[in-house]
């Protein structure tokens, strides 16, 4: 019986995917764009605009197209079923304090949002302090950041609806648990400082009611101060640059909230890092002063303020970067004391907490967290269980209790709770995830084209045989400096018990070995990116892990360009492709949102014609061609992404469908009410379910576990 229903369901997949599909008709339209000499095409440019009655009805039609297709995959509801049983035990974050309260996140489970907690360490009274999920029908109202006030009676909340990076900041009255009648609108990527009865921020002006809020230009940012009780028209403007419209300022304040510091950057160069201003807010008369003046390639960020100087991180001849301290009286750079050099392993945060230094280094992609005193001295050593990604320690003055959190790849989240007079850390909150975890976990390095060691991380169940037929999900990402550390994921799990294989590669561009790392992947040295992930699936290939018949790549946003250039580059290599909120059309990324702020990492197609040629040598829009046998792709963006707007997506899925001839669906999966990321839980676990049925369903292997039977 089994056989006959085996059988069956191989003659489903044959008949279903054995002819190429009928896809909605995309109207192409007379649209050429000169660069320099050259001439591109731009057919399907009409897409761009999301206000479009007719885009609009062109997304309708390939989601119905998308829908029906994975509608008729046999163990998609059953995905979803074991993912969501997965998923469904409670969640708590990193505990934090403020004055005589503990907060913390939790999640009970399956909610669409988590809720903010608190407990009274003297009375042990515990209390709800929101549960965003009341605060929109569907539960994709998100909280993005809760700062409290120096005295602990107000929290400034910054709310993002629909995915969108657009935030709305209202307060919060900590005693009442409701909200005051402040609400500060036009807000992204902003800072929250407190000082006395109000706080620092930073907005865009408002967009045009002929524009579209979602794929407008964001320039001419400000900084403002909101005080308490006040409408915004009325909030005082601090901090602008009318003659440079593509700066960016990201505002904060000292805890004992006398000093406004002012983070600079600026989309309109090619410069990557950032100038630090400072002003003193116990002297009127005080106005903004340079601690670092100009925009460089090199950033500064403000780790501590003492009473007589401030601690700072650089990577300013330290790629891997070290921590100085400028005098607090005249914040004067050339004055500046290393207190921790930089080593052989980057440093990838530094937090204060407890008048200690606790840094955060990355040693082969593994969390490692030294101790210091305020002089630099090091004093001891966070003990991690194995390899795995450690949270920071939370910041507390107040108290001398910490706490952290540390997980792996086959290993749920554990909090600790560090004690500074002893130095010992204990379980503080065990993860309540009751699934397997018995997995086989592997760090391995393999070389790229040119020789260069690149880390691997995979897991399996134990005990699957390794003979080239395991389906194999490989993600990557290696840009803007961000580092792919092992982390725990429920949602892995049922791909890894119906017998899957993931591999996790750690790419030049992002920051695992800090800033030299970073411009290895970067600009002209992009292709060195695709050449690792390529080297990764050929490792995997070459070590039995999977065949091309079984391996899936997966990446999201840059690695959502990188799964659309490597297909373009090696189609014989993958079976199955999920780019995900790709930036796909690498010609005119800078005109959407932030986009100009890619052009560090990117380069820009109108700078000069040898940034021209090598963005248009790989763009993933620009390098599909017909006659290459492309893997079965699945495209998925959101309507309301205002990071790599949609557009991307749109103009790759129809130049794919235009072009491709083979029998291999080219879908396109468009969400709706979310952004960037999925908007809740319910949504991100819907995509999940249907990435991961429709790899099995393309490799034409049926999940082996009686668990998603």
């Amino acid at each position: 019986m089994m056989r006959l229903l085996l059988i069956l369901h191989l003659l489903f997949i044959v008949s279903i995917s054995g002819a190429q599909l009928k896809y909605p008709v995309t109207r192409k339209v007379k649209q050429i764009d000169t660069y320099g000499t050259k001439k591109v095409e731009d057919p399907y440019r009409w897409l761009e605009d999301d206000h479009s009655e007719e885009t609009k009805k062109w997304v309708e039609a390939q989601n119905m197209l998308t829908q029906k297709y994975l509608g008729k995959i046999p163990h998609r509801d059953a995905f979803f079923k074991r993912i969501e049983e997965m998923y469904n035990y409670p969640k708590y974050s990193t505990p934090f304090q403020k004055k005589e309260w503990i907060y913390w996140y939790y999640n009970n489970g399956l909610q669409n949002q988590s809720s903010i907690y608190r407990k009274n360490k003297l009375t042990g009274i515990e209390e709800l302090i929101i549960d965003p999920n009341t605060l929109s029908e569907d539960g994709t109202t998100a909280i993005k950041q809760f700062e409290i006030n120096k005295e602990g009676t107000l929290a400034a909340i910054s709310l993002s609806e629909n995915g969108s990076d657009w935030q709305n900041i209202k307060v919060l009255d900590l005693t009442t648990k409701k909200f005051l009648s402040d609400e500060i609108l036009w807000v992204k990527f902003s800072g929250i400082g407190w000082k006395a009865d109000g706080f620092y921020y930073s907005r865009f002006p408002a967009v045009d009611k002929s524009e579209s809020k979602l794929s407008v230009e964001n320039i001419n940012n400000q900084v403002y101060f909101h005080k308490i009780g006040t409408a915004q028209d009325r909030d005082k403007l601090i901090y602008e640059d009318k003659l440079h419209p593509n700066k960016s300022f990201y505002a904060y304040t000292s805890d004992d909230e006398d000093l406004l510091f002012l983070s600079i950057g600026d989309r309109g160069t090619n410069k990557r890092g950032n100038a630090l201003y400072v002003k003193d807010l116990t002297d009127s008369f005080f106005s903004f002063i340079p601690i670092k003046d100009s925009i460089t390639d090199y950033n500064y960020w403000v780790i501590e303020v003492l009473e007589n100087k401030i601690i700072l991180g650089t990577n300013e001849k330290a790629p891997n970067n070290k921590v100085i301290s400028i005098p607090r009286a005249n914040f004067n750079l050339a004055e500046s004391q290393v207190l921790i050099p930089e080593s052989k392993n980057v440093m990838s945060s530094i937090r204060s907490s407890g008048k200690r230094l606790f840094v955060q280094y990355l040693e082969d992609v593994a969390s490692k967290c030294t101790i210091h005193k305020y002089t630099g001295e090091r004093i001891g050593e966070l003990a991690y269980p194995t390899w795995g990604t450690a949270s920071n320690v939370n910041e507390n003055h107040d108290d001398s209790i910490l706490y952290y959190s540390f997980n792996s790849l086959g290993l749920p989240p554990t909090i600790y709770q560090y004690n500074l007079k002893t130095g010992e850390s204990i379980v503080f909150k065990q993860s309540e995830f009751k699934g397997q975890t018995d997995f086989t976990t592997e760090r391995i390095f393999y070389p790229s084209k040119d020789g260069t060691k690149i880390p691997l991380f995979i897991i399996y169940k134990k005990g699957i045989k390794l003979d080239g037929k395991n389906p194999t999900l490989l993600y990557g990402y290696g840009g803007f400096n961000v580092s792919l550390q092992p982390n725990f994921s429920p949602t892995l799990i049922p791909f890894l018990e119906a017998g899957g294989v993931y591999a996790q590669a750690c790419l030049r561009g992002g920051g695992e070995y800090g800033e030299k790392w970073h411009e290895a992947g970067m600009k002209y040295n992009k292709q060195n990116v695709f050449n690792d992930f390529i080297a990764a699936a050929e490792f995997l290939i070459q070590k039995k892990y999977t065949s091309n018949k079984y391996l899936a790549i997966r990446g999201g946003s840059n690695g959502g360009l990188l799964v659309g250039a490597v297909t373009n580059q090696r189609p014989d290599l993958f079976r199955v492709a999920i780019p995900q909120v790709g930036v796909m059309d690498m010609l005119r990324f800078h005109k959407f949102t932030i986009g100009k702020a890619w052009i560090t990492d990117y380069g820009s197609s109108e700078s000069d014609s040898l940034s021209f040629e090598n963005l248009r040598s790989y763009s993933p829009l620009h390098n599909i061609k017909t006659g290459l046998n492309y893997p079965s792709i699945l495209v998925t963006t959101a309507d309301h992404d205002d990071r790599v707007v949609p557009a991307h997506s749109f103009k790759y899925a129809a130049t794919l469908q235009e072009k491709y001839k083979g029998k291999n669906p080219m879908l396109i999966r468009i969400d709706s009410k979310s952004g960037h990321g999925s908007s809740n839980t319910k949504k991100m676990l819907e995509l999940t379910a249907d990435i991961y049925s429709y790899i099995f369903y393309e490799m034409g292997i049926k999940p082996k576990l009686s668990e998603i039977e």
